[in-house]
């Protein structure tokens, strides 16, 4: 895990995606154009809360989220997303 110099505000949460799947569970590839959006992945940093919301994923913890969660972001080349906690449906 690469440092990033990133620092979420408040409650939000910066995220890396993990790779979408590249084969199906019966072993079929799947086309770049069919992937489905990842919703697994890697929390990279984490703000410190608020007076209203504690923070309960921390840096390294691998968290599921929604589909269409967060705001995409890309620094030095990688893909991120920032969203708030409430928007992370479990840790994993």
């Amino acid at each position: 895990m690469a440092d990033i110099k990133i620092k979420p505000l408040a409650d939000r949460v910066l995220i890396e995606p993990m790779e979408a799947e590249e084969k199906t569970a019966s072993g079929i590839i799947i086309p770049d154009t069919a992937k489905e959006k990842p919703q697994k992945g890697t929390v990279m940093a984490v703000g410190p809360g608020t007076s209203d919301e504690k923070m309960e994923v921390k840096k390294g913890d691998v968290v599921l989220y929604g589909k269409y969660s967060g705001t995409d972001l890309t620094v030095e080349g990688k893909d991120f997303l920032i969203m708030k906690q409430s928007d992370i449906l479990a840790i994993i």
